[in-house]
């Protein structure tokens, strides 16, 4: 599936309900599925700097595409990066790069969290990209 065919796929599975807290439970079951990331990971070097959670956030080059690993401390956290990994694991680094996250808004992600929460997702994305940016550096040397 392409970057936007699984937006499209979460913005279907976030309309069918009306109710944020149905939303929000969605979320928490999303980051209930999150495979578990190893316990080497979870240091300091991966702990994404502007969250008020830990979440902690692992790349994976193969030279050429990402996979991402992730986990956080608190459970609506947890959701929205599931949903991050969900969209952008597994692609090239262009990819990611150039994606266009409009699900988050589609689906009032940012407009449903807490300010904090919603600055620690932006955190979450920039870092993504910024791993992107940096293994495409990598490939073009």
């Amino acid at each position: 599936m392409t970057v936007n065919e699984v937006q499209d796929a979460i913005i279907d599975e976030f309309s069918v309900f009306d109710d944020w807290m149905d939303k929000y439970n969605l979320l928490i079951d999303m980051g209930r599925e999150l495979p578990v990331i190893e316990a080497k990971f979870k240091i300091k070097d991966y702990l994404i700097e502007g969250c008020q959670s830990k979440v902690w956030l692992y790349p994976e080059f193969d030279g050429e595409r990402i996979t991402f690993t992730a986990d956080s401390d608190a459970i609506i956290t947890k959701g929205i990066v599931s949903l991050l990994i969900r969209v952008l694991s597994e692609r090239r680094p262009e990819e990611i790069i150039s994606a266009d996250l409009y699900f988050i808004d589609k689906i009032d992600l940012r407009q449903n969290l807490s300010p904090t929460r919603a600055n620690g997702l932006l955190a979450m994305v920039k870092q993504i990209k910024l791993y992107a940016i940096a293994y495409q550096a990598k490939q073009n040397m």
